[in-house]
């Protein structure tokens, strides 16, 4: 029994090893792709409890669509343009969830800028390039 243990102990390491090996200089996941995921898997669900043909098809396909392009946003081997779609993804969510703020592109350099809510017209200056606008917070 002892043989068959270690056998089995070695055959997982050696496994282990070519997954390692074969990701290696991949990006892998992150926020964005678990978020893919999720709605492909949302849609999967609805796909099956939609009576409509066309409904379930539409949805059957959103969902192999958001699968196939986790599977190659996390076997991509471009990580540095994988990393910038998590960061944009990022301040997305940041922003939707920052309620005190608001957040505003500055006409000349588009440098993003953040005001406080709730203060009325203000006059926003941008502190790269000095430009003075006027925008209601």
């Amino acid at each position: 029994m002892n043989g068959i243990g270690s056998w089995v102990r070695q055959l997982f390491s050696k496994l282990s090893m070519g997954m390692r090996s074969f990701m290696m200089g991949r990006y892998g996941t992150d926020r964005l792709n678990m978020v893919i995921l999720g709605v492909g898997l949302a849609a999967s669900l609805i796909s099956v409890m939609c009576d409509t043909p066309l409904w379930n098809l539409i949805f059957f396909t959103l969902s192999y669509a958001m699968m196939i392009w986790a599977i190659f946003r996390s076997m991509s081997r471009n990580t540095y343009k994988r990393y910038l779609e998590n960061r944009r993804f990022s301040q997305m969510i940041t922003r939707l969830k920052d309620r005190q703020n608001r957040y505003y592109d500055c006409p000349k350099c588009r440098q993003v800028v953040r005001v406080p809510r709730g203060k009325g017209k203000i006059s926003i200056t941008c502190p790269r390039c000095g430009e003075k606008f006027i925008k209601k917070s």
